[in-house]
C-alpha cells in the first residue's frame, strides 16, 4: 500500500485546488496528508478550507521580509518543521528560492503548455487571454518541478485543452481547471508510489 506523501501547500486566493486535495484525500482517492498550508496573504479564502479541514495553516507576507532570499527561508523553515517530503504550489503568487535539500521536491501546476504563455505575469486569467489573443487552438495545463525562474522547471506531466472559437478567458479557464483537478492529484499518485525520477532536466515516469 503506498504511504501518504506529506505535503505543504502554497496558496495566495481562493484554494481551489487545495480544496480538491482535501476532498480526493478524504475520500481516499490521493494518498496525501496534508502537514501545513502556506499563504502569502491573510484575505486568501483557501485558509477557510484548510480550517475546515483541521489542516494547520501560517500565513508569510512577502512584505514584511527584505528579500525573495528570506522569504523562501521563512517557508521553507516551516516546511521543514512540518517534515513535509514536499512542497504543492496551489495557485502561490510569490517567487521563493529553492534551497538545496528541497531541490526536485516543490512543484507547481502552470494553466498553459510550458514553455507557451508562461513567466513573469503570467497567472490566471492573463495566461487564458494570452491565448485567445495569440489565436492559439490548444492550451492545457503542465504540472512541473520548480526551480528558482518562473515556470522553467523540468516538466512532469502536461495535458491539452481544446480552445473554441467562441471561448472566452471565463469559459477557457473553466475548462482548463478541469484538467488541473485530475492532472495534480495524478502526479501526486505517481510520486508517492516513487514512480517519478528527475534527472537534470528530464523527468521519467515508471
Amino acid at each position: 500500500m503506498t504511504q501518504p506523501l506529506r505535503i505543504a501547500a502554497l496558496i495566495s486566493g481562493s484554494g481551489r485546488t487545495l480544496k480538491n486535495f482535501i476532498d480526493l484525500a478524504a475520500e481516499e482517492k490521493l494518498p496525501v496528508d496534508i502537514r501545513l498550508v502556506i499563504s502569502s496573504t491573510p484575505k486568501a479564502s483557501g485558509l477557510q478550507h484548510a480550517g475546515d479541514a483541521g489542516i494547520v495553516t501560517q500565513v508569510f507576507k512577502r512584505g514584511e521580509t527584505a528579500s525573495d532570499e528570506d522569504y523562501g527561508i521563512k517557508i521553507f523553515d516551516a516546511c521543514r518543521v512540518a517534515e513535509v517530503d514536499c512542497v504543492v504550489m496551489a495557485g502561490f503568487l510569490k517567487l521563493v528560492p529553492v534551497p538545496e535539500d528541497f531541490a526536485g521536491r516543490v512543484l507547481n501546476i502552470h494553466p498553459s503548455l510550458i514553455p507557451s504563455f508562461c513567466g513573469p505575469g503570467m497567472y490566471g486569467h492573463h495566461v487564458h487571454q494570452a491565448v485567445l489573443d495569440y489565436g492559439a487552438k490548444v492550451t492545457g495545463c503542465t504540472v512541473h518541478f520548480v526551480d528558482n525562474q518562473y515556470d522553467e522547471g523540468p516538466i512532469i506531466w502536461q495535458q491539452p485543452v481544446p480552445v473554441f472559437d467562441d471561448d472566452s478567458a471565463d469559459t477557457l479557464a473553466a475548462r482548463v481547471f478541469e484538467a488541473e483537478r485530475e492532472a495534480y492529484p495524478h502526479v501526486l499518485r505517481l510520486l508517492a508510489a516513487g514512480k517519478i525520477k528527475l534527472s537534470g532536466r528530464k523527468v521519467t515516469i515508471k
